[in-house]
């Protein structure tokens, strides 16, 4: 102890000896600073920098913190800079960071920079696990954080894969589903879609007011055992003291809210607290380490003075900020509602524009399909012109040919009628010749009678041969009759007649009659209202199918099991403190 005082001293000394002025870098969560400070300075005088700086009046929330060894430490206000504890180094590097959480951060943070701090510093203890946070928690808040950077979701600024950059959920929360980091992606977008209209600072509230319910928010633990020696953890908040078991930093065993605390105090490594209720024991703890039980005071003092002062009428300084606030907040009210009418103006006119672009669009489709059609009619025209030209041609040619049958037709008539008596005059002589035939028939007959008369008589006559030779001559003299020829022949004629026919196959062209219709598109808006646990509950439902059980923290089965019994953060605080102190304060030393 002796040699760390003396080589701190050394360092003071040299700092004092080479300069007056030394050079501090101020951590943030949003970004970092650089001062040059006096060696004289007290930590307030730094603090009061920073806070300027900032435009931060809100001051009693914040604090400066270093690094001491294993555990961390807060610049006192009234002793100087370089005779604390503070790190070796230059530049001094201190964060500043949020102390003291408020009850309820709507009603209490007035300036917007203070609630962006606030959001900035618990986003971080949230995406670190500091603050355990459900995975349907988780999803909505991370929907928050992209409304406060992005604003308004536009689907047509906020497409797929705009959020893969971005560290939006703790990694126990991503390990805990088999879910891809699309689909993470898509969730968070769908909850970030129904936050159209709030501006940034609302955003940030709202996801400080979904995280102030959750179980370890705004709670310091420190490592403690009561006079059993049990291993314990306290938990020091806004609303008071909680004891915890080591493993269960989300249920308290028993709480101590302020007002039930009359005075806090520690020697060396033994931490005191006695009750209001003079008849209760005392209440009393061991800690680690003089350092931490420092820290533990420090903490409680500060808790303690806030709880206190919420409960009594504002002090005129924050009057007048909660009135600034108020007028700044009904500004931007006006100005947000101005710039609301000049986007919904906007947004009318430019759907008026694309309207009227939409119809002038179809306008000109509309008339390019009037040119086309106008077109074919033109060319439809030209060709059934040209058919009726073809078709009159036709019907000349036909009505020639029709004259030239007609005159044919006549002639076949006349060569008909010259025909038909040539054939009754062939049928006249046919009919004689018949006739002449049958006589000639009968005449042959004759003829056959007669020369078989003749054989007889030849015969006879050779037999007289032999009687008389004169009589011989006689008979041979005899001169042999021919009868006339018979005229024989026959004329035919046969008349064929081919007629031509003539056929012409004419097909009409029917034109198409236009017609357009114009259909416009109607867009339905839905507006979403849903209450918060509602939210959470179909967030939960929807990725509740695709969680590896066997990857859940012990924090995760405690926080099941809490949701259902029903136990919340604010519930359980008050089943807890509607038991006497006197019997909480025996359950603690028994525990």
């Amino acid at each position: 102890m002796a040699g760390a005082l003396a080589a701190r001293m050394g360092f003071n000394s040299l700092m004092r000896k080479h300069s007056r002025n030394f050079h501090v870098r101020i951590c943030t969560m949003e970004s970092d600073m650089e001062f040059s400070c006096e060696v004289k300075w007290k930590g307030k005088d730094l603090f009061e920098l920073v806070c300027r700086t900032l435009g931060l009046r809100e001051t009693w929330f914040f604090g400066l913190q270093y690094n001491v060894k294993d555990t961390v430490a807060w610049l006192k206000m009234e002793k100087k800079v370089l005779d604390q504890e503070v790190p070796k180094e230059e530049p001094l590097t201190l964060h500043f960071l949020a102390r003291f959480y408020p009850e309820n951060a709507e009603e209490e943070l007035v300036q917007d920079i203070t609630q962006h701090l606030f959001f900035l510093q618990v986003k971080k203890k949230i995406l670190e696990e500091e603050i355990h946070c459900p995975p349907e928690a988780s999803v909505l808040l991370a929907s928050y954080a992209v409304h406060a950077k992005y604003g308004d979701y536009d689907p047509d600024v906020h497409k797929p894969g705009f959020l893969s950059e971005e560290d939006l959920l703790p990694k126990r929360v991503i390990n805990l589903y088999q879910m891809t980091a699309e689909m993470w992606e898509e969730r968070i977008t769908a909850c970030y879609a129904e936050h159209r209209g709030r501006t940034r600072d609302e955003a940030e509230m709202e996801y400080l007011k979904i995280a102030q319910d959750l179980d370890m928010y705004g709670i310091n633990y420190f490592l403690i055992r009561n006079k059993k020696g049990t291993d314990l953890l306290l938990g020091v908040d806004a609303l008071g003291l909680h004891i915890y078991d080591p493993d269960n930093r989300l249920t308290p065993k028993c709480s101590f809210p302020w007002n039930e605390i009359r005075n806090i105090s520690y020697s060396d490594k033994e931490f005191t607290i006695k009750p209001l209720d003079k008849k209760t024991n005392l209440f009393k703890f061991n800690s680690s380490r003089l350092r931490v039980n420092k820290l533990i005071l420090q903490l409680c003092i500060g808790n303690h003075d806030l709880f206190m002062r919420r409960r009594r009428v504002d002090s005129l300084e924050v009057q007048q900020m909660k009135a600034q606030a108020r007028e700044e907040r009904a500004r931007k009210q006006v100005e947000r509602q101005r710039l609301q009418r000049e986007k919904q103006l906007r947004e009318e006119a430019e759907r008026a524009r694309d309207e009227l672009e939409r119809r002038l669009m179809q306008l000109q489709d509309e008339a390019h399909m009037a040119n086309e059609a106008l077109l074919r009619s033109e060319q439809t025209a030209d060709l059934l012109a040209e058919k009726a030209q073809i078709a009159e041609e036709e019907a000349k040619l036909l009505a020639q040919k029709a004259a030239e049958a007609e005159t044919e037709m006549q002639r076949i008539k006349v060569t008909a009628m010259r025909g038909h008596e040539e054939r009754r005059l062939m049928e006249q002589k046919m009919l004689e010749a018949e006739m002449l035939a049958l006589k000639m028939a009968e005449e042959s007959e004759r003829r056959a009678k007669e020369a078989e008369q003749l054989k007889q008589d030849l015969q006879e006559a050779r037999d007289s041969e032999r009687r008389a030779k004169n009589k011989l001559l006689e008979i041979t003299s005899k001169a042999v009759h021919t009868p006339p020829g018979l005229p024989s022949g026959s004329m035919a004629a046969d008349l064929n007649f081919s007629r031509e026919n003539l056929s012409f196959d004419f097909k009409d062209t029917d034109m198409k009659r236009l017609s357009m219709e114009i259909e416009k598109e109607k867009v339905e808006y839905m507006e979403k209202s849903k209450h918060l646990q509602e939210q959470l509950n179909e967030l939960k439902t929807e990725i509740e199918s695709l969680k590896l059980k066997e990857r859940e923290t012990p924090l995760d089965i405690i926080h099941n099991h809490n949701t259902e019994q029903g136990t919340s953060k604010h519930s359980n605080f008050k089943k807890l403190t509607l038991q006497s102190t006197k019997s909480r304060v025996a359950y603690f030393e028994e525990l």
